[in-house]
C-alpha cells in the first residue's frame, strides 16, 4: 500500500502555512505553533462558533509516520522510500493538511459542523483533547458509579 504523499519534497514549515492559510479562511481567530528545536511538533487554533470559543489541538505524530515509512521500505525495498525523520515531518504535515482541507470542503457546503469535524481535537479546560479524555475513561460514556 502506497502512504499519501510519501513522496512529499514539501517543506512542513510551507504546509503548516498553509494549513495557517486554510484555518484563517473558515474563521479560526488564534493559531499557535509547537517547537522542538526546529521541527514544528504541534498545531492549535481556536475558532469562534458563536455560541462560544473552541480550542483545538490537532494531532501530527511524526514518529508513528517514520516507523510507517521505515516499514514500508523494507517490505518495498524497490520503491524510493525515504525513511528519515525530515520525510516523516513533510508526509504527516502534508497528510494533516490535506484531511482539514477535505474537512473544510465538507464545512463549505454545510454536510458538517465545525464540532463534528474537530470533536476528537477540541481541548477541554484541563488541556486534554476530547479523544484523550475518552482514551482515559476506556470509552465508557457515562459514569461507573
Amino acid at each position: 500500500m502506497a502512504i499519501l504523499n510519501y513522496t512529499t519534497t514539501v517543506d512542513s514549515f510551507k504546509t503548516v502555512s498553509e494549513i495557517e492559510y486554510i484555518l484563517m479562511k473558515h474563521k479560526a481567530n488564534a493559531i499557535m505553533k509547537n517547537y522542538e528545536g526546529e521541527s514544528i511538533t504541534g498545531l492549535s487554533f481556536r475558532i469562534d462558533t458563536g455560541v462560544q470559543q473552541i480550542p483545538v489541538r490537532l494531532p501530527v505524530k511524526v514518529d508513528e509516520c517514520l516507523k510507517v515509512l521505515k516499514k514500508e521500505k523494507r517490505e518495498n525495498p524497490r520503491k524510493q522510500i525515504k525513511d528519515t525523520r525530515e520525510q516523516a515531518e513533510r508526509v504527516a504535515w502534508r497528510i494533516l493538511k490535506d484531511w482539514v482541507e477535505a474537512q473544510m470542503a465538507l464545512l463549505d457546503i454545510e454536510m458538517v459542523r465545525f464540532e463534528e469535524i474537530f470533536l476528537p481535537y477540541i481541548q477541554t479546560n484541563n488541556g486534554q483533547t476530547v479523544y484523550e479524555l475518552l482514551e482515559e475513561r476506556q470509552f465508557l460514556l457515562e459514569d461507573r458509579g
